[in-house]
């Protein structure tokens, strides 16, 4: 959690100094705006030093840092040694995040070292948020070693808000810090900081941290001089720092080999046991902090042992110098500084492991310390509206007295409220009778879409411009009355069926119920021309919705004559409806634009039947209602086609009547044809004529030859209503209709 100030104070007690760090990220960067390195008067850990004393150095360097700068003002964050200390990362089981927390309680138990009751700990998630495992980070550390870091504070007044162990700090540090290092997870970077009294060993991955405590420090070096030369812990240790323009260096450092070894050789040890552990893991690098790494010679020393690269860093890339600060005398500390600069990042909320160890009871007394003032403050709102209220009450009744008459008046009217809201409720208690009423009324138009519906699914089939892109042209040119752009076709190869009549009926047993019949009449050859029959026939294509000059639509008319109302006492089976549909068309190869064989895969080269059979596949949302019924067997389904010819019998509305001129002996003679409505082209049958204009006659028989122009067509199909409800066991009546005269339209 970041600093509510913008700025936090670092501060970490070593064994021979104490380091604090002054940072702040205000200006969106992390800068110095102050630091300290505060020399104990005494090695703390040395030999002649008591507990007592060893309190009353801490606190005089306390005083000292307190004197120098103003630590109350912001945010305390400090590091515990890593001594007793537990850090571990395990993964959790599959289970959902509000269980995280029981599971992690449940692994802390199990996992750290320590009686859970003496020990302070916290977790943290760190799951990738595109990783499919969980994993936590599980810390904690011995509370006296806690407890005896907080007293130095607490004897000063002063307040720490975060607790952290140094190895986590450190880790913090080379996240932030140095995130060049980290190229993936199975490279690893070692920090080695070599304190007074011991050594942090803390192996850093991108997601990971693992840590060792070596109790070989710069006081194990010391107590080697101070025995080899029969000196008291002061004088060694004046000695180890002046070693290197001593004139006995030679000796001191022969002194000081044995300890040389043996910090190696518990490095390769710790570094052979995390291998060993993590066998896909590679040590890169290894970087030297601490106040040991000043000693001549031990870094080049472990860099030959260990055979790792070994950085001692000079400078920390990442931090900037605030005004005021000097950064000479700043980078003279900076391997002092790795502790205090990683707990300044949490502090600050940019660091990767941001556990906080703070004894429970501190934190709880710190957030009703901090909300205080909020109770005060609320206290003195609840005390000012509790007077308010004792007043608005004396008021309130005074104004109640005064109101009388008009609260008897007010009840008054509220009596008669009452009486016609209950006439009200009277009359509505009615509507559902009415709802009823209405309803039954309406009954029979409930399905009164279903017939449009069915006939708009079958024209969908015609050939047009969706179904045969081929003739786009054609049908643009049709639609727009454009006669001379359809004559470019040749009329043999137009793709187009007219439809001159549907019927739809309605049964309730799709499988027995049977055809009626077409009503047909034959063209008269007789007659003046095209006047009157031809009036006749623009009506009777006005009334089917078709324009001549526009879209082909058609409106369905029934064929039948005297087909009645469905047999109510017919066994229901499927429901569905009987389909009759009469046209013609001026394509040569009718049956091909019907049903070509041998396309059932290939959508494009469908004809018109085959559309019929797919309706799910041509209609737009893929799923019709309708579904055509026993197309192989001839009594549900059934195709006649047949040459225009004015000698037979036809179906109402095929082409317009005209009259030609024709020879005949002895003169002309008018003879009675049909012509196509747009385009004027005969479309019957007729006698073919030689270039005399003579009839063409069959050399075998003597019979004339004839011409075949367009043909005609009676298709009678079944459709089954897949979504249809069940039919009444008898009629359902609404003034003059019933169920079955809704569909027989």
């Amino acid at each position: 959690m970041a600093s509510k100030t913008g700025a936090v104070w670092a501060v970490d007690i070593g064994n021979n100094s104490l380091k604090a760090l002054h940072l702040t990220d205000e200006r969106g960067v992390v800068e110095v705006i102050g630091f300290d390195n505060i020399q104990h008067g005494k090695v703390l850990t040395g030999a002649a030093v008591k507990p007592a004393e060893r309190d009353e150095l801490v606190a005089l360097s306390f005083r000292k840092l307190a004197s120098k700068h103003n630590l109350s003002k912001d945010e305390l964050i400090v590091s515990v040694p890593s001594q007793n200390s537990f850090a571990r990362f395990v993964k959790l089981p599959p289970v959902e995040k509000k269980r995280i927390p029981e599971i992690v309680n449940f692994e802390a138990v199990q996992q750290i070292p320590f009686d859970i009751n003496d020990v302070q700990w916290d977790w943290q998630l760190m799951t990738e948020a595109d990783s499919p495992e969980t994993k936590v980070g599980i810390f904690a550390i011995k509370n006296e070693v806690v407890n005896s870091v907080l007293e130095h504070f607490s004897r000063e007044n002063l307040q720490v808000q975060h607790v952290q162990m140094a190895p986590m700090a450190l880790y913090n540090y080379l996240l932030y810090d140095r995130p060049d290092l980290f190229k993936s997870d199975s490279q690893a970077i070692v920090v080695l900081n070599i304190g007074a009294d011991n050594t942090d060993l803390v192996v850093c991955t991108k997601s990971a941290v693992w840590q060792r405590c070596i109790l070989i420090g710069g006081n194990n070096f010391t107590k080697a001089i101070a025995d080899t030369f029969k000196l008291n812990f002061e004088k060694a240790e004046k000695l180890k720092r002046t070693a290197a323009v001593s004139k006995y260096a030679r000796q001191i450092f022969q002194a000081m080999r044995p300890v040389f070894t043996d910090l190696v050789s518990e490095t390769q040890r710790s570094l052979g046991f995390y291998t060993s552990s993590n066998p896909n893991s590679k040590m890169v690098k290894i970087i030297a902090l601490g106040g040991g790494t000043k000693l001549r010679g031990l870094v080049k020393y472990l860099q030959q042992t260990l055979q790792i690269p070994v950085e001692m860093p000079d400078s920390f890339k990442k931090l900037a110098m605030g005004a005021g600060v000097s950064p000479a005398k700043f980078h003279e500390n900076v391997c002092d500084f790795g502790i205090v600069y990683g707990l300044g990042l949490q502090g600050l909320g940019l660091a990767g492991i941001r556990s906080n160890l703070l004894p429970r009871s501190i934190a709880r007394s710190m957030a009703w310390a901090g909300k205080s003032k909020y109770f005060i403050a609320a206290a003195s709102i609840l005390l000012l509206v509790s007077l308010l209220g004792f007043a608005r009450t004396g008021l309130d009744k005074i104004s109640y007295e005064r109101n009388n008459r008009i609260r008897q008046e007010t009840s008054s009217v509220i009596n008669e409220a009452k009486q016609a809201q209950g006439k009200l409720d009277a009359e509505l208690s009615k509507g559902a009778d009415y709802e009823a009423m209405i309803k039954k009324e309406f009954e029979p138009f409930a399905h009164r879409d279903v017939v449009p519906l069915l006939q708009q699914t079958v024209l969908s089939a015609l050939p047009n411009e969706k179904n045969n892109p081929e003739q786009k042209e054609l049908y643009s040119a049709f639609n727009d009355g454009d006669a001379e752009g359809v004559l470019e076709i040749d009329r043999k190869q137009r793709k187009q069926i007219f439809i001159t009549g549907m019927s739809v009926r309605f049964t309730s047993d799709i499988e027995t119920a049977k055809f009626g019949e077409v009503s047909l009449r034959k063209k008269s050859r007789q007659g003046s021309g095209s006047g009157a029959e031809e009036e006749a026939y623009l009506k009777m294509l006005e009334q089917q919705g078709m324009k001549i000059r526009g879209s082909t639509r058609s409106k369905s008319r029934s064929l039948y004559s005297g087909q009645g109302a469905i047999d109510e006492s017919a066994e229901q089976d499927r429901l569905g409806f009987l389909v009759i549909i009469t046209g013609y068309s001026p394509y040569g190869n009718i049956e091909e634009l019907m049903q070509p064989a041998g396309v059932e895969e290939d959508q494009s080269k469908w004809g018109f039947i085959n559309r019929l059979l797919h309706l799910d596949k041509i209609v737009a949302d893929g799923n019709s209602p309708f579904e055509l019924y026993e197309r192989t067997d001839k009594d549900h389904f059934k195709l006649e086609i047949h040459e225009v010819s004015l000698d037979s019998e036809m179906p109402v509305g095929i082409g317009l009547a005209d009259v030609r001129g024709k020879r005949i002996k002895g003169g002309e003679s008018n003879e009675s044809i049909l012509i196509d409505p747009l385009t004027k082209e005969t479309i019957n049958t007729v006698v073919m004529l030689d270039s005399d204009g003579k009839p063409m006659l069959n050399e075998h028989t003597g019979k004339e030859i004839y011409e075949v122009n367009d043909h005609w067509f009676v298709l009678k199909a079944k459709f089954i209503w897949k979504d249809a409800h069940e039919a009444p066991a008898a009629p359902v009546k609404s003034g003059s209709s019933d169920y079955a005269s809704r569909f027989n339209r």
